[in-house]
């Protein structure tokens, strides 16, 4: 019997206190690696906005009420279970959080409510069979506001942190960090040395559930694509699929084991032939659509994570759809700005040219 291939997404806190401390959370008894510490986060629920994942996950494992700030980086891992039969891929989505400062009238967010980003224009989703439409976390620098004042004695402990592996929690600085057993992807966020976890270290028991009939995650990674003369390369969405005859970003869904980037790259010279350099991390889309209708002929619960960064064509070719048939991509192309305006363009392609005009 082969290996079984599993894949979550998850969200994921950084958040520093003024001393440089960074808050982590340990592993408990029922944690898929007790005693071993993370930065506070965990997977998606279905149809869950990352940055609501990262909000309610905080909360949970520490009580602290935080906002999300900004994306600072998406990786992803692969975990090998070795007595369950399963590799476990999981695309982890890093935010920058901060505290949320009670204001004079509002009073604090809720610790569940979505991130507002009223300041910047969304990406929403293109028209694709998982695609659906809701907001979007940036990836940009965030300029941090006013913040209260935490530290290590203000950390609680969430109600459930125990069923969810994270209690318990606090501060730790830099030098206290490299001293605990740490997470992989946790000790990479931090810029500390990747430490091997031992074998023992892994103490799942329990079988992974199988999908939900019906309902689909989906994590992918799509591009802003230019040229040095500020062309920007789209891609036709193909007969058969929802928003036929619209241009889209260049992407599409990771495979398992793949980072966003490198699929990313992959889908470009699939969709195009064009070889690309990712210079930037624009955002994540959350897209969720009840009743999709692709080309399997029958409704599917979507749910969508798509990741977008900006992508440089240094030395252009024209594009040409490598594929194989029966792609969702009919043809690729290069367009100056004028060009741009005059075409039906999916959500997701509008909003992210418009969001770095």
């Amino acid at each position: 019997m082969g290996v079984r291939q599993v894949r979550r997404v998850g969200a994921y806190g950084v958040l520093r206190d003024d001393g440089g401390r960074v808050l982590l959370v340990r592993g408990s008894a029922h944690a898929d690696f007790p005693g071993v510490w993370s930065l506070p986060g965990g997977d998606l629920d279905h149809a869950e906005h990352p940055a609501s994942a990262v909000i309610r996950a905080v909360a949970e494992q520490t009580g602290l009420v935080v906002e999300v700030t900004g994306l600072r980086a998406v990786v992803a891992d692969v975990v090998p279970y070795p007595d369950l039969g399963v590799a476990l891929h999981t695309d982890r989505m890093l935010f920058d959080v901060t505290p949320v400062v009670e204001a004079p009238r509002s009073g604090r967010r809720r610790p569940h409510e979505p991130v507002a980003h009223s300041t910047e224009p969304e990406l929403e989703c293109g028209a694709e069979p998982e695609c659906g439409a809701d907001s979007v976390a940036r990836g940009a620098e965030p300029e941090r506001g006013a913040e209260a004042e935490y530290g290590a004695d203000s950390v609680a402990r969430g109600a459930d942190a125990a069923e969810r592996g994270g209690e318990p929690a606090g501060f730790l600085a830099p030098d206290e960090a490299a001293g605990v057993p740490l997470l992989p992807f946790t000790a990479e966020a931090l810029d500390l040395p990747v430490v091997p976890l031992p074998p023992e270290a892994l103490r799942r028991r329990e079988p992974f559930g199988a999908p939900e009939p019906g309902r689909r995650q989906r994590f992918g990674a799509y591009g802003l694509v230019t040229d040095p003369a500020g062309r920007v390369l789209l891609a036709m969405i193909a007969d058969g699929y929802p928003g036929a005859g619209q241009w889209h970003l260049p992407g599409g869904g990771t495979d398992h084991g793949e980072q966003p980037v490198t699929a990313l790259l992959r889908e470009l010279v699939e969709e195009s032939g064009q070889l690309g350099r990712v210079t930037q991390l624009i955002g994540v889309d959350n897209l969720h659509t009840p009743a999709a209708l692709g080309p399997e002929g029958y409704p599917i619960d979507w749910h969508g994570i798509r990741v977008v960064y900006r992508v440089v064509v240094d030395v252009p070719t024209e594009p040409a759809v490598t594929e194989l048939a029966g792609g969702s991509t009919a043809r690729a192309a290069w367009f100056t700005s004028a060009e741009v305006r005059e075409l039906q363009l999916t959500e997701i392609a509008a909003d992210a040219l418009a969001a770095v005009a």
